[in-house]
């Protein structure tokens, strides 16, 4: 997704200027896809200057409203259902998660302790988001709910895969001692110097 998506699935609608689009990103796209407003007010001049919107008003301070071209709206959906969504095969929180083995155990908990809190605490805001949105079927309100749905099933799955991966540390971790040192009773252990 990119912000030129973003800003021509919001402008869809109806028209709006770089100020209500950005109040709109603030509460709705922030967890999806979050943007700043040099970067919405950039992209906004780039939309015009592709012909993908224009400016139907201009107001007080330089304040402008933008429409969605109809070019612009075969922009969207050529966007929507022809092309790819790029996937991201990098996650920082696993490539660290392949390497606590080089931590004591009880710092490997508190890593996966905060991953489950900060999981519990996005489902906690989307929560809160959730009981905000207004009960308004139009396009965007109905799949920005289904939208807001995966975000709280995903906050729930992350919360407790962290709880189950904390468990199996403190399992192995058990196990390990009842087995007594590397070496001792037959036990494997690792040879030396590794």
């Amino acid at each position: 997704m990119s912000l030129r998506h973003a800003l021509l699935g919001l402008l869809s609608g109806e028209p709006a200027s770089g100020y209500d689009l950005l109040k709109i990103f603030n509460v709705s796209l922030a967890n999806v896809w979050p943007a700043t407003q040099s970067q919405v007010y950039a992209e906004l001049g780039r939309l015009a200057e592709a012909g993908l919107v224009e400016v139907v008003a201009e107001g007080p301070r330089g304040r402008k409203e933008y429409a969605i071209a109809e070019s612009g709206r075969a922009e969207l959906r050529h966007w929507l259902t022809e092309v790819a969504p790029v996937r991201t095969g990098r996650s920082e929180t696993l490539l660290r998660v392949f390497f606590l083995g080089q931590v004591e155990p009880e710092q490997a908990r508190a890593y996966l302790r905060r991953l489950a809190e900060t999981a519990e605490q996005s489902g906690r805001d989307l929560a809160a988001l959730s009981d905000a949105v207004s009960a308004e079927e139009d396009d965007l309100a109905f799949y920005g709910r289904l939208a807001l749905e995966w975000g709280l099933r995903f906050s729930a799955m992350q919360r407790e895969w962290a709880d189950w991966a904390e468990r199996r540390i403190e399992e192995r971790g058990a196990a390990l001692q009842a087995a007594g040192p590397p070496g001792a009773s037959g036990a494997p252990g690792r040879p030396e110097g590794r």
